[in-house]
């Protein structure tokens, strides 16, 4: 009886011996020097992850981490996912952060400004996203999308927008796609009265073109204004980079007096109104501007050459600040908006 109870607390202290020792291994910091990423796929078992972490040199006693996690019932509570493995971080903390699928969070970004073209160059580029949208032209993407009659040019909002590893690109773009509607949506209702917009479709082609003509925050609302008064005096837009958008490949870098009197859909300078589509991505900031422009007097700009622009209400002040601030450019430059 004697020889039994001793045998029975030998094995006892024993088992307090090892499980302390796998307690010690557990806490104990990664090999690491610098960070690294564990991806484990769906579907795969917890001997499988184990043996890929000893094949990372992540674990020299993989049997430690099998008992431990099988002992507080953690071996079948891994998610799949991406984990990111930092410079001290234990085992311990490793398999909490596997059970509790707190997976590496990736971004991407839709740039203000930015064409599709722009975009789908972008997310081509990216190497985390899945790849799908391949030879696909920008019909198919909009049918893949649910729209196929729609123009992609500024559909889709930009921001900053966090993924998952195994995102597809053309799920990112429908994500884009509905923050625009909704963000559109909640600024149409509190958008100021009687604005010359026959649609909300029409403000966005605005927020578009006051996006690429300022990337100063508060002037954009100004910048609104001016094109929302000519709008409802009649006058036309004439705005460079709708000219540009619409010369497409055409345009160098150089707007000439040409490029100006050619007849395009986008040619603010010869068309009424507004231009057919959008020409670039925007962000709530320029949505905003154009449901809310500044009042006042001004009916044109020009830039300064700092970023900036100088705003007038009058043609002949306008004139005098074009040969103040663009003196120096070149003889063809025409601001924007002209008289």
């Amino acid at each position: 009886m004697t020889l039994l109870v001793a045998g029975m607390l030998l094995t006892l202290l024993l088992g307090v011996f090892v499980w302390q020792h796998i307690n010690a291994y557990i806490d104990s910091p990664l090999p690491v020097d610098g960070t690294r990423t564990l991806l484990i796929e769906r579907g795969q078992g917890f001997n499988q992850i184990v043996a890929d972490l000893e094949a990372a040199t992540l674990v020299e006693r993989p049997i430690y981490l099998r008992i431990y996690a099988r002992v507080n019932g953690l071996a079948h509570r891994v998610k799949a996912g991406e984990y990111e493995v930092e410079p001290g971080l234990s085992l311990r903390a490793l398999l909490q952060k596997m059970v509790d699928g707190d997976t590496l969070r990736h971004f991407f970004t839709v740039v203000e400004g930015t064409s599709f073209a722009q975009l789908r160059e972008q997310l081509a580029a990216n190497t985390v996203l899945l790849q799908t949208l391949g030879e696909l032209d920008d019909s198919e993407i909009m049918a893949q999308l649910g729209e196929p009659d729609k123009h992609p040019e500024g559909l889709f909002l930009a921001e900053t927008y966090q993924f998952l590893r195994g995102m597809s690109d053309l799920d990112l773009l429908r994500r884009a796609r509905a923050s625009l509607d909704e963000t559109l949506a909640r600024a149409w209702e509190k958008r100021q009265a009687e604005l010359p917009y026959a649609s909300v479709y029409e403000a966005l082609i605005m927020a578009s073109i006051i996006e690429k003509e300022t990337a100063v925050p508060q002037e954009r609302p100004r910048i609104s204004g001016v094109f929302v008064r000519r709008l409802q005096q009649g006058m036309r837009l004439q705005t460079d980079p709708t000219v540009i958008y619409g010369m497409g490949d055409q345009y160098k870098g150089n707007l000439r007096r040409a490029d100006l009197l050619k007849q395009t859909p986008y040619n603010t300078y010869a068309i009424e109104g507004l231009p057919p589509t959008p020409i670039a991505m925007v962000g709530e900031e320029a949505i905003e501007a154009a449901l809310n422009p500044e009042d006042g007097p001004w009916l044109f700009f020009v830039a300064k050459g700092d970023g900036s622009h100088h705003f007038s209400a009058r043609l002949s002040e306008h004139n005098s600040a074009v040969r103040r601030y663009q003196l120096k450019r070149r003889e063809n430059y025409r601001s924007t908006p002209g008289g």
